[in-house]
């Protein structure tokens, strides 16, 4: 395991209310760290602190934030150091998908944008730089979407925020590695479909395709102890070579000069099928 996580070390995860930031704060709690949980203010953030204590934490800090404001994210860091001590793993977990289109019916891409990829952005700028004064190993886990690799149609917002965390993500774990006695490193999380309120769309049962939070989180901590940088995650319906596939042929359509989005072109879609299957 990472040696950021360590009993007595500080981890603050955004998003940590509810599905996969919560099971994560409760991983968290499980190795007696120190867990501050960043949501919205509100009954799941409310019902967060007892759920996080039960799982083991030494302390539990819920902090009421939206991550789409900066200063917000400054309050927060301030809060968590001054309260817990350095920071030694931050998740930037939140994200929201309410549904976008390309010319904004809905009013939603400045929002999605501000909570998925500035909420990103700025909680690594914000935490990285006391953490990687600290001296101490630390770890920046920032959740990324395969809809920010492979960008299928249907909702361009949520993708171009994905997008901008992969892009990001990588330029900061370059940036860490280059810092002479840095301590701290990043990981981008690329869940599959989980089962979560963000997903559940009204359902109240969980589809046998998804995965559950759980499930996820142990994906997750298993490939932390891999070292991998690239967490992609499968799910109940799609494995790992169905995913590379996919990822390979979104970039073919760069190298080849295809269509945009060419698996969903006509006149390219069953090449693609008649490819994935070989």
């Amino acid at each position: 395991m990472h040696e950021a996580f360590a009993k007595g070390n500080v981890a603050v995860v955004t998003g940590g209310a509810s599905g996969i930031g919560l099971e994560a704060a409760k991983r968290f709690a499980a190795l007696g760290m120190k867990v501050c949980v960043a949501d919205l203010p509100g009954a799941a953030l409310d019902a967060a602190e007892s759920a996080v204590s039960a799982a083991g934490a030494q302390v539990v800090l819920c902090v009421p934030t939206d991550v789409g404001d900066p200063d917000q994210i400054k309050a927060l860091e301030a809060r968590v150091t001054g309260e817990l001590g350095p920071v030694n793993v931050l998740m930037n977990n939140a994200g929201i998908q309410p549904g976008s289109s390309i010319f904004d019916a809905e009013g939603n891409w400045q929002r999605i944008i501000d909570v998925n990829m500035w909420g990103i952005i700025r909680g690594g700028q914000v935490f990285a730089p006391g953490m990687i004064a600290s001296g101490k190993p630390g770890l920046i886990i920032n959740t990324g979407s395969k809809q920010g690799i492979t960008t299928p149609p249907g909702d361009p917002a949520y993708n171009v925020s994905k997008t901008g965390v992969k892009a990001f993500t990588e330029a900061l774990q370059h940036e860490l590695r280059n810092i002479e006695g840095c301590a701290v490193e990043a990981r981008l999380f690329i869940p599959g479909f989980v089962f979560t309120p963000l997903t559940a769309m009204g359902r109240t049962e969980k589809p046998a395709s998804a995965w559950t939070p759980e499930e996820v989180v142990d994906y997750l901590f298993a490939s932390l102890e891999r070292d991998d940088f690239y967490i992609l995650c499968p799910d109940n319906e799609v494995d790992r070579a169905t995913d590379e596939k996919r990822i390979a042929w979104a970039a073919g359509d760069i190298i080849e000069n295809r269509p945009p989005l060419s698996r969903w072109h006509p006149d390219f879609g069953d090449s693609f099928k008649s490819w994935l299957e070989r």
